[in-house]
C-alpha cells in the first residue's frame, strides 16, 4: 500500500506540513507532480490530515483544557465503537481515544471556563447510557503538543528557581 518513499514523504510532512512539493521534491527525489497527487490522495482518504496547532496561551484567549478518563459498559456486537462514535459528535470533545488501564476512554474536551467544562461532563457526558463512570483533570499548562515545544527556551529560562 505504502512504498519505503511514501513513508519517507510522510515523515517530512509530519515534521513540517507547509513543505512545497517542490521542497519536498529536493529532499525525497520524487518529482513534484508525484508528490501534488499523493498529499491530494492523502486528504481524501484522511491519511493526512491539517489542523493548525494555535498556542493560544499566547493570544491572552481564555480556555480551558480537560483529559477526561471514561469508563464504559461495551455494547455487545460494538465493543466500545459505538459510544465513542456517540461522543465525537460533540463540538466539546476535541479527542477521543481508547485506552487499556483502569478506564476505557479518554476524551480532551476544551471550553471557556473549567464551569463551562464540568457541566459538559455533568449534564451531558456523565447520564449518556453506557456511561460508568468519568475522572476529570484539567490541564493547567501545555509545554509541548503534537511534537511542538509551544514554551520557548528563554521562558523556560526565566522560570528556572535560582537557589545558593
Amino acid at each position: 500500500m505504502f512504498s519505503k518513499e511514501d513513508h519517507n514523504l510522510l515523515e517530512l510532512i509530519s515534521q513540517d506540513s507547509r513543505l512545497t512539493p517542490e521542497e519536498l521534491s529536493i529532499q525525497t527525489g520524487l518529482a513534484p507532480e508525484y508528490i501534488k497527487e499523493r498529499i491530494q490522495q492523502w486528504v481524501e482518504d484522511r491519511v493526512l490530515v491539517y489542523r493548525p496547532l494555535v498556542n493560544w496561551e499566547r493570544t491572552g484567549a481564555q480556555t480551558v483544557s480537560a483529559l477526561i478518563e471514561v469508563k464504559v459498559t461495551p455494547q455487545r456486537g460494538f465493543g466500545f465503537d459505538k459510544i465513542a462514535k456517540r461522543l465525537q459528535k460533540y463540538p466539546e470533545i476535541q479527542a477521543v481515544y481508547l485506552m487499556s488501564g483502569g478506564f476505557d476512554l479518554t476524551l480532551m474536551i476544551e471550553g471557556k471556563t473549567m464551569q463551562e467544562v464540568a457541566l459538559f461532563v455533568a449534564e451531558k457526558l456523565a447520564p449518556l447510557e453506557h456511561i460508568q463512570s468519568t475522572g476529570t483533570h484539567f490541564v493547567l499548562r501545555r509545554y509541548k503538543q503534537d511534537g511542538v515545544e509551544l514554551m520557548g527556551e528563554e521562558e523556560a529560562l526565566a522560570r528556572l528557581v535560582i537557589s545558593p
